[in-house]
């Protein structure tokens, strides 16, 4: 089966590059997730995150798998900024569909906070998901195309699992 979620760590460029690299990563799409503007657009999507839609098969990979490398590959302990990216835009966030979705993540965050590998809680906050609004095409698979394009996004740590 596949299922989607939407994730918000950063620059959506380098979280796209990476997770679209994941076992049972079908495909991935970037854009805005969780703000008030109607049809947003890179320079008009105040209050959204930038996010990566990612679509993954069930019967490769599991939704704790998908989490884990989402909190190895940005920092989820800034608040509003990833790197050199700094706003509400680049906040880390789960956009959940459903009870089982925020529930998984609520564990995931505990599992991260117990680690220690951070030295500050975790900031990443769960939103219900409401809306995906598609980023405009040239941010689409932006690092495929211009691959010593901009990136604040790295494998920090090995599997939380």
């Amino acid at each position: 089966m596949i299922k989607t979620i939407v994730l918000g760590g950063g620059c959506f460029w380098g979280l796209q590059e990476l997770i679209r690299k994941q076992p049972g990563v079908v495909s991935t799409r970037v854009g805005y997730a969780g703000g008030s503007v109607d049809n947003p657009t890179y320079e008009n999507h105040y209050g959204h995150a930038e996010v990566v839609e990612i679509s993954y098969d069930t019967n490769v990979t599991e939704l704790k798998n998908i989490l884990d490398f989402f909190f190895r590959v940005h920092n989820p302990t800034t608040l509003n900024q990833q790197g050199n990216d700094r706003g509400a835009s680049y906040r880390s966030v789960i956009f959940y569909a459903n009870e089982d979705e925020r529930q998984e993540a609520e564990k995931f965050i505990e599992l991260v906070n117990q680690s220690k590998r951070w030295p500050d809680p975790v900031v990443t906050t769960l939103e219900p998901f409401t809306k995906f609004f598609e980023a405009e095409d040239y941010h689409q698979d932006y690092l495929q195309k211009n691959p010593a394009g901009y990136t604040c996004h790295a494998v920090y740590f090995d599997t939380y699992l």
